[in-house]
């Protein structure tokens, strides 16, 4: 069996394809390369790519200097409880936004849409007073439930659930389900590709938030990941390898979801809003 030789377009568009990968992945293997030097080696200069002398010395001073299993617990309980709460709320709210008609819709709608416009960072005072005020400082309800105000999910889910046709929910009524079984039997099946891109990209957000986490928490054991690592720089001073050792190990988990769930990913935005709707 003969096989077709490749044509100056695929030629071409392999090379770029390459070309473009190895720009994404070099500052990662210049992250790891750099985690396995010495401190006085990562210093020097001009920069080198490959250790001299290979060690895991940052790696070793990391987990000496930090409570790295905490964190890593930390932000996991945080991220996959917010998660949650964001999936629920913004499928139940994106649902009756898109399906159900109601007295104040309209304005709940703006509301939304202006949650859209407003930066967290504005947020920060005011939710802090609001948090402190509730008693909930330093605890893992501080952290997470600032972040269930999910309206740029709601407002994906929205998009997504009126693109789904009326008649399938028209034809289980007629069988006598009710409102509630239709959303869990059909609708939500049915957004499946939606519901993983929404999870998705909350999580992520979610994993790398910091600003919050370093707002609403003292306690050095309820840290999570990004600020853990930024308070062993900043207790140690500006340690290249070790600090190249800590972003590695912050973003492990999210080089992992991306990785396992890329197609997820792809389907979720090619089915939602996101996609030129």
């Amino acid at each position: 069996m003969t096989t077709k030789a490749w044509t100056p377009g695929q030629i071409l568009l392999t090379f770029l394809g390459t070309a473009v990968s190895a720009v994404f992945l070099a500052p990662f293997a210049w992250g790891l390369f750099t985690s396995l030097k010495s401190e006085t080696e990562a210093v020097e200069v001009p920069p080198h790519w490959l250790p001299e002398d290979w060690t895991g010395q940052a790696w070793k001073a990391l987990f000496d200097s930090g409570n790295i299993t905490n964190w890593f617990v930390n932000s996991l309980v945080v991220s996959v409880c917010v998660t949650s709460v964001v999936l629920l709320v913004s499928a139940l709210a994106g649902y009756g936004f898109a399906r159900t008609e109601f007295r104040g819709k309209g304005v709940l709608m703006g509301l939304v849409m202006a949650g859209l416009m407003i930066s967290p960072a504005v947020l920060g005072v005011p939710l802090f007073t609001t948090v402190q005020q509730m008693g909930m400082v330093d605890t893992y309800w501080g952290m997470i439930l600032p972040q269930c105000a999910p309206a740029a999910m709601v407002y994906i889910l929205y998009k997504f659930f009126q693109g789904i046709p009326r008649e399938l929910e028209e034809a289980a009524f007629i069988d006598g389900a009710g409102r509630w079984r239709v959303f869990f039997t059909i609708v939500l099946p049915l957004s499946r590709p939606s519901l993983a891109a929404v999870g998705i990209f909350t999580f992520i957000a979610s994993w790398n938030n910091f600003l919050w986490p370093y707002m609403v928490t003292n306690n050095p054991d309820l840290m999570t990941m990004p600020n853990g690592i930024a308070t062993v720089m900043n207790s140690y001073g500006i340690q290249w390898a070790q600090l190249m050792a800590g972003g590695l190990m912050a973003g492990l988990p999210l080089i992992t979801v991306f990785v396992f769930f890329q197609r997820q990913i792809v389907a979720g935005v090619a089915h939602t809003g996101l996609a030129g709707q």
